[in-house]
């Protein structure tokens, strides 16, 4: 890349894991994963949008996280391969900081949301009979309201904080997208008052919901231990498994980003992180619904028998 062509305040993002030898076939890769996602979770959409049977609490919060993973892998591997196609590695400081902001506010309004579908799913086992009450439409209008904003208020102070921080040396990123950490190796200025607002987010945003999904995941095994019925039993349990293993990928690999000592994190790590949120999860969130879930798999019989007609 000619150097003159930077602007001062540009940042140069090396891209999708550099130092591996065959850069081709992982770009390849993530296409494929990325139309797989793209696909996916575009075709959940529609179906819960055309299913009158689909209508309900659960499949709206599930249309919300795929809008979320739509975002979430579309805001970073477009710009990804668009710089491996042209050579061109720069990256605006506005592009930058706007990249980072939808990272962070996605995962926010993604953790928030996760924790009310273990909500509904307690209410659905745990007090069937006051499900139509407790999870009405204009209840979980205002909780997903409040997760997108709540989410974009978290993510506008845990970008605008660090990317006000003066930069040293070089502006060069060993990642394919603007992460916070690589900002804050950056940095001339302690970064230690940030540091306690990011320990203060993380117990806000990811602790704090993560106990309170396995606290709503106790007492509905609880509850399904107690059902006479096996086939009650067994409707329950399915229709948990999916969320489940959603909400254990999302935890995983947000824990292993932000409650590892940051000193202790790789610019390999780093990317793999960010893969597995940004890239992989996207991709399987879609399968993990569907696959386990009659009524989507109906729902989708549905529509390509109208097509087919």
């Amino acid at each position: 890349m000619d150097q003159d062509n930077q602007t001062s305040t540009d940042f140069i993002l090396l891209g999708f894991f550099p130092e591996f030898r065959y850069p081709d076939l992982l770009i390849f890769l993530l296409l494929v994963f990325y139309i797989l996602a793209f696909a996916g979770n575009s075709v959940l959409i529609l179906l819960i949008g055309l299913d009158a049977r689909l209508h309900t609490p659960m499949y709206f919060l599930l249309s919300q996280m795929s809008v979320i993973d739509l975002i979430f892998i579309s805001s970073t591997v477009p710009k990804t391969v668009a710089n491996y196609c042209t050579g061109i590695k720069s990256i605006s400081f506005f592009a930058c900081a706007a990249q980072m902001f939808f990272f962070l506010s996605l995962g926010l309004t993604e953790c928030m949301l996760l924790t009310f579908m273990a909500y509904d799913r307690y209410v659905a086992v745990c007090s069937p009979l006051r499900y139509a009450v407790l999870m009405r439409p204009r209840v979980c209008l205002q909780v997903t309201a409040l997760a997108w904003v709540g989410g974009a208020l978290g993510a506008l102070v845990n970008t605008w904080y660090p990317m006000s921080f003066p930069i040293c040396g070089p502006r060069v990123i060993n990642h394919y997208l603007c992460e916070i950490l690589a900002i804050l190796r950056m940095s001339c200025i302690d970064t230690s008052v940030y540091e306690m607002v990011k320990f203060v987010s993380t117990i806000t945003f990811l602790l704090i919901p993560f106990s309170l999904i396995l606290a709503s995941y106790i007492l509905i095994f609880l509850t399904v231990l107690r059902m006479n019925s096996p086939k009650g039993r067994h409707k329950a349990l399915t229709t948990c498994c999916s969320h489940l293993t959603v909400v254990s990928l999302f935890f995983g690999q947000a824990m292993f980003v932000h409650l590892t000592p940051d000193s202790s994190h790789t610019p390999k790590q780093d990317q793999i992180g960010a893969v597995l949120g940004t890239i992989v999860t996207p991709m399987l969130n879609p399968l993990i619904y569907s696959l386990r879930n009659k009524e989507v798999l109906e729902a989708l019989k549905k529509c390509m028998g109208r097509c087919c007609d």
